[in-house]
């Protein structure tokens, strides 16, 4: 396409940055507009991404400045997940496509929601889990589909990083919809399912979940260590949190053999088989960017498509983890305070 596509980002924090970077590189892609609440952070994050090609990024703190603005073409969402909901719903309602940090919001009740919006409003939305469109994952994949390890007999997981914010930062605020099983295990969840998709056609149906965590002063998840059995024989386990350290790999145990994404599976650069006696075999996966490439180019190809929902990260895997994630804060006793009871 020889018409570049414009973003608009709401949120400049971090992970927006990332996002920013990614866009900054794509051809005929580029930044129109940021929408933040802190003014400086905001102008900030303009001056970084303004030039170079992009032209200047314009700053907003007005909606209705950014949703009635004909040239931009859809908006990323990077704010906190509890202001998801909100930012998602304006989008919509105004007929600009959405690609949305994980967790698209805190529960399957919200999602539901938005879908039902999309739908009306015959727009596009999809949640940016942007490890399923990495070159690892495409590895992967080809392997799981070959047959390589055999049937997928369990898939273990981790993601835990030592947190030097204090309680007083987002990831262990209740009403920012804090605790790790939003903010990490969602990726340990929907990389299992995907895993499972992938190697079955389908993910089997949940038979038991079993749960044990950690809460912090704050009543979220400061740690937590999952298992569940699915239909099939098979069985998938996983821990997360904030207050330990980890290799934070994926494996994928199979009858034949093994699947690594030995480090930091989320973002993974290198994977590894080993399939029955063969020599382990590992290839490297780098980013074409920085890893947001994919999901960034998804979205775009399906809002130029005029699609609803990404074939890659559709409608029903959002609500079948976040369904997952409903029924594990259950059982440790998380709710947060804008939930009804």
């Amino acid at each position: 396409m020889t018409t570049a596509f414009s973003w608009a980002v709401i949120g400049p924090g971090r992970i927006a940055h990332r996002f920013a970077q990614a866009v900054h590189a794509l051809p005929n892609t580029r930044l129109a507009t940021v929408l933040g609440r802190d003014a400086a952070r905001t102008q900030a994050f303009a001056t970084r991404w303004s030039g170079a090609g992009n032209g200047p990024v314009r700053v907003t703190a007005q909606w209705d400045d950014l949703l009635n603005d004909p040239t931009v073409d859809a908006v990323y969402i990077a704010t906190p997940h509890a202001m998801h909901l909100d930012g998602v719903q304006r989008c919509l309602a105004a007929g600009k496509p959405v690609l949305c940090e994980k967790p698209l919001v805190p529960n399957v009740a919200q999602a539901r929601t938005l879908i039902a919006l999309a739908q009306n409003r015959q727009t596009f939305l999809m949640e940016a889990m942007w490890t399923r469109f990495l070159p690892a994952y495409t590895q992967i994949a080809q392997w799981l589909r070959s047959a390589s390890i055999g049937r997928v007999r369990a898939i273990q997981s981790s993601f835990c990083f030592a947190a030097t914010e204090g309680l007083d930062s987002r990831l262990y605020a209740p009403e920012l919809a804090g605790g790790a099983l939003l903010d990490i295990g969602v990726y340990n969840l929907s990389m299992t399912r995907w895993v499972l998709q992938t190697a079955l056609g389908a993910c089997p149906d949940l038979l038991d979940l079993q749960v044990q965590g950690v809460l912090a002063p704050t009543g979220v998840d400061q740690r937590l260590a999952s298992t569940l059995a699915l239909d099939g024989g098979v069985v998938s386990q996983f821990v997360c949190g904030f207050d330990a350290q980890s290799d934070n790999a994926l494996r994928i145990v199979g009858e034949h053999g093994w699947i690594s994404a030995p480090h930091n599976f989320w973002e993974a650069t290198e994977v590894v088989l080993q399939s029955r006696d063969q020599p382990v075999l590992r290839v490297p996966t780098p980013f074409a960017i920085n890893g947001f490439e994919g999901e960034i180019i998804e979205a775009m190809r399906c809002i130029r498509a005029g699609l609803l929902e990404s074939p890659q990260m559709p409608h029903a895997e959002t609500l079948a983890t976040l369904a997952w994630m409903d029924a594990m804060r259950a059982q440790m006793g998380v709710r947060y305070p804008f939930e009804s009871v």
